[in-house]
């Protein structure tokens, strides 16, 4: 039985929110000019670097590597596992030239990685097979330049869970799709409806144990940001976009649900029942469905004026620059993200499949299954710029900055949610985000 978040929680937030952020941005000098893997005969051995995640994550990747060298001769992959933990850092700290011929990433630290000029385009190496067959909204969070340096075995969203019994209870209507979600002041109403049948007032979970100045606070309420029609970055620049007066709005707005907001310190409050609704990822639905059974549905997150919004991205795969057998390289990645690997993958560690054939597979995920909401909001890929109000799924920004914007979108947001005046601690964001932007050249990518 699964009991609490932090086991499903890595195949959304991962490596990102144990590293030191700051770390990241200041490493290597950036850049980089040539990062083009050499092609080389397509044969021989080539090394691999993946993260030690869940024992049945391993054990799926494990076993992809032993089936790949099973179904041919010319090439031997050579698979090591660095424990979660370390990973990120091993890769920041290693330099380009000792780096594998195939490595994972943490999907927000790949811009940084192509910065510090450690990762290779893959365009050249991967069959048009695989890349077309990749999710829209993975490929977008692999993509700078048109080119694609990651793509991902698996993608990760947020909704809203809800407790069909105690909502009923309470007489309220919940949304059933995408196209009627809650508007920021129909939640409100939820909320306090909700709160006159409970007993201690405490009706929702938004993972506050997890620490809002975090990689969560980040993937788990920037939703909130792109909602109101703001970013987290536009154009390179945060000021304007970050802090909008919607913006300051929308965080005001969450800022008044503190009181209704469960501490939740030992991960279980929604599935005791101890409140009606929580805010988090794909990831928790084992222990959900598990405890509530037929009284589980799941709903998008609250409408702030520009369609409801989710994160998404999770870890990546891509092509060492200093490979010397891309082709080889590429080739493993094409047996790696096939129906069989992926499908093997996702059923070990629950998230969303991040190609269109596995995912329409998929039990949880697939048209008609209890998850089909991730597939549906993952299917409007907004891209980490255009955030229209058609699209849904939203990558954080792709930059070798997103260090710098994590930290200080998170402080910020901690800080509202601690009683800040809004306004004040996004101007604040805003302004540190951008200095850091002016001062690295807008970290921007040859």
């Amino acid at each position: 039985m699964i009991t609490g978040p932090r086991r499903y929680r890595r195949t959304g937030l991962t490596a990102l929110a144990l590293l030191p952020l700051a770390a990241l941005a200041a490493c290597g000098g950036g850049g980089g000019s040539d990062t083009s893997a050499e092609e080389g005969s397509g044969k021989g051995t080539i090394s691999i670097w993946a993260h030690q995640g869940q024992t049945s994550e391993a054990a799926a990747l494990q076993n992809a590597v032993k089936s790949f060298n099973s179904s041919q001769s010319d090439i031997k992959a050579e698979l090591k596992l660095i424990p979660e933990n370390d990973y990120t850092k091993t890769i920041t700290a290693t330099d380009a030239s000792e780096l594998p011929d195939v490595l994972e990433f943490d999907g927000p630290t790949m811009a940084n990685f192509v910065y510090n000029s450690k990762l290779a385009p893959m365009d050249d190496y991967l069959s048009a097979k695989t890349l077309d067959n990749a999710t829209d909204a993975i490929k977008a969070q692999g993509e700078i330049d048109g080119k694609h340096y990651g793509l991902g075995m698996f993608d990760s969203g947020l909704g809203m869970y809800g407790n069909k019994k105690l909502l009923d209870a309470a007489g309220v209507k919940y949304p059933t799709s995408l196209d009627d979600a809650w508007t920021a002041e129909e939640f409100d109403k939820a909320l306090k409806a909700l709160k006159a049948k409970d007993s201690d007032g405490k009706v929702l979970d938004i993972q506050e144990g997890n620490g809002l100045a975090t990689e969560w606070g980040t993937y788990g309420l920037s939703p909130i940001v792109w909602s109101a029609g703001g970013a987290l970055l536009k154009d390179g620049k945060a000021a304007g976009a970050l802090d909008s007066p919607d913006v300051v709005s929308a965080l005001k707005t969450f800022q008044s649900w503190k009181p209704y907001v469960d501490p939740n310190t030992d991960g279980n409050a929604f599935a005791k029942s101890k409140v009606a609704l929580s805010w988090v990822g794909h990831w928790m639905y084992p222990a959900y469905s598990e405890a509530l059974g037929d009284d589980l549905v799941v709903l998008p997150l609250p409408d702030f004026g520009n369609g409801p919004k989710t994160g998404q991205g999770s870890w990546a795969w891509g092509i060492g620059a200093n490979s010397k057998n891309g082709k080889a390289a590429g080739a493993f990645l094409d047996y790696l993200l096939n129906d069989t690997n992926v499908g093997a993958m996702t059923k070990a560690n629950g998230a969303v499949p991040a190609t269109e054939s596995a995912l329409a597979k998929s039990e949880l995920y697939k048209q008609g299954g209890p998850l089909q909401l991730f597939a549906d909001q993952l299917a409007k890929a907004c891209g980490d710029s255009d955030i229209s109000k058609s699209c849904v799924a939203v990558t954080r920004p792709i930059t070798a900055g997103y260090p710098t914007v994590t930290a200080k979108f998170s402080e910020a947001l901690n800080s509202i949610y601690g009683g800040s005046d809004p306004k004040e601690a996004l101007e604040k964001a805003a302004r540190a985000i951008d200095r850091d932007f002016t001062d690295n050249a807008g970290y921007e990518i040859p």
